[in-house]
């Protein structure tokens, strides 16, 4: 069977009880965010003494550390808050290793200035693309030089936000120090929704060979019942990166609450990544158990 995980910030809690917590629902990996109440991992206070609590907790727990999140605004338009992010960014890089993992995972940001979930005409230009190009090869550069991957999570909204421009970014970082986040609902848009086979199987014909680790959410129209219903809109800070969004007409929510293709979605990711761990978000804590269930349940219907 595949296995399944789900982002540690889902549980806002000390360390070792996120652990507890986690391992209680049945998992058996994490993606890590670096965000306790009882450890202190912000920007600068990364140590190696609290990289292997970190590390070593969850190992206790038979919770091993699959990836880490690193997501920023990595072209933010203005160039000092730019440079925090990209160096926040490279700190988590150069730490991965001693936190458990080899992955970081960040999306590409946007040009726009009120938020990085929003997109700017500036992110489908050739200068946009050319600067994050930039960055993301100084970041796959980083990784490899401290034993780590960079892996760039496509999102609708960002400078690389399509299979196309995946393709394309790929093509000009061609690195062993970058590599891909599988999560197709980022792909989806009011134009494409309709046609989710044909877009799965666009994304796994031409990106399957780039993919490291993978997400479980869900995509819908906005306003469907269902998905509403299972929606998080907190604020929280430290779920910040990933917690439920709008995507224009869309709405990324709860794996199993929108119209997202699982099985075929699965059978091509295991084609190629077999033992691939799938990571479930976009959640609140009390609906961890039914996410799980879904994401199980589709496991040994498709012989996963």
């Amino acid at each position: 069977m595949m296995q399944s995980g789900i982002f540690t910030g889902y549980f806002p809690y000390g360390l070792e009880e996120t652990a507890k917590k986690i391992r209680g629902h049945g998992f058996n990996t994490v993606q890590l965010d670096l965000h306790f109440k009882d450890i202190d991992l912000s920007a600068g206070q990364i140590t190696k003494d609290r990289a292997k609590k970190v590390r070593d907790t969850f190992r206790a727990y038979d919770l091993p550390i699959c990836c880490i999140s690193g997501y920023t605004n990595v072209i933010h338009p203005d160039l000092a808050h730019r440079k925090a992010n990209v160096d926040r960014l490279k700190e988590i890089i150069r730490n991965a290793r001693q936190l458990g993992s080899a992955y970081v995972i960040s999306e590409t940001g946007t040009y726009n200035t009120e938020s990085e979930w929003m997109s700017d005409p500036k992110n489908k230009s050739e200068e946009g693309f050319e600067m994050c190009r930039k960055v993301i090869a100084e970041l796959a550069q980083e990784a490899y030089d401290h034993g780590s991957m960079f892996l760039l999570e496509t999102y609708v909204n960002n400078v690389v936000g399509s299979v196309e421009e995946t393709v394309r970014m790929f093509a000009q970082v061609d690195h062993p120090g970058l590599g891909l986040l599988m999560d197709p609902t980022n792909y989806f848009e009011s134009h494409n929704i309709d046609q989710m086979d044909k877009v799965l199987n666009q994304v796994f014909d031409t990106l399957a060979d780039k993919v490291k680790i993978a997400h479980a959410k869900d995509v819908a129209r906005a306003g469907d019942d269902k998905s509403e219903k299972h929606a998080d809109i907190g604020d929280d800070d430290a779920l910040a990166s990933h917690t439920f969004r709008g995507v224009g007409e869309m709405v990324l929510n709860a794996p199993g609450t929108g119209s997202l293709n699982y099985d075929l979605y699965l059978k091509r990711l295991a084609q190629k990544n077999p033992n691939i761990p799938v990571i479930i978000e976009h959640l609140s804590e009390d609906d961890v158990p039914r996410a799980k269930k879904f994401l199980d349940d589709k496991f040994r219907a498709n012989g996963l």
